[in-house]
């Protein structure tokens, strides 16, 4: 029941924004959502499945707003700093996002491990969230390669796509050290044009 799951983890990420995640209760997130505790149960298994299920939501909210941020035909140097933009703005705004990025997981948040554990669930999608979840080093390799493919012309050249892939993996780079550190407001194109001189921004 896909939408009963979606409610579920909304309500489960409005209760994280409020309270810490240990002060979170299952039979909260499930009255929040409108649906009963058993059903909540039924798709997460337990509270620690529900953690992870939550984390690889976000997850992929993420990576999503980075394919949204390399599509379209602006300039290499306009949709990596529209990357860049993007990573910092969701990292700013979700602290679920700021942790996976970073590896720094606050005692407000759930913390699951990021190894695979077991699972019996026969929900699909509960099964993926059973499975590994990104490390950071994970985020800047899948970045950074769904940029160089983004951003690659057809028939790139093996030298060039190494070298697309070096500055990709900078801007990545780059945009996380802006996490760590904000950079002010409209800056981040400055930054992503001193490291990428070939590709105008």
């Amino acid at each position: 029941m896909p939408a009963a799951r979606e409610s579920l983890l909304d309500a489960a990420f409005t209760a994280l924004v409020r309270r810490p995640w240990s002060a979170v209760r299952m039979v909260d997130v499930a009255a929040s959502a409108g649906v009963s505790r058993q059903t909540l149960y039924n798709e997460f298994g337990s509270k620690d499945g529900l953690a992870r299920a939550l984390v690889r939501r976000e997850a992929d909210g993420y990576l999503a707003g980075v394919e949204r941020a390399l599509a379209g035909s602006a300039g290499a140097g306009e949709r990596l700093t529209a990357t860049a933009e993007w990573t910092t703005t969701a990292a700013r705004e979700n602290a679920l996002v700021r942790a996976m990025l970073t590896g720094c997981w606050t005692e407000r948040l759930p913390a699951p491990p990021l190894t695979a554990v077991p699972s019996a669930t026969t929900v699909p999608a509960q099964r993926r969230a059973d499975g590994p979840l990104p490390t950071p080093r994970d985020f800047v390799r899948i970045v950074r390669d769904r940029a160089a493919t983004a951003l690659a012309g057809p028939g790139t050249a093996p030298d060039d796509t190494a070298e697309l892939l070096r500055s990709c993996e900078l801007v990545v780079r780059l945009a996380l050290s802006c996490v760590a550190a904000p950079t002010t407001e409209g800056k981040m194109a400055d930054l992503v044009r001193a490291v990428l001189p070939r590709h105008p921004v």
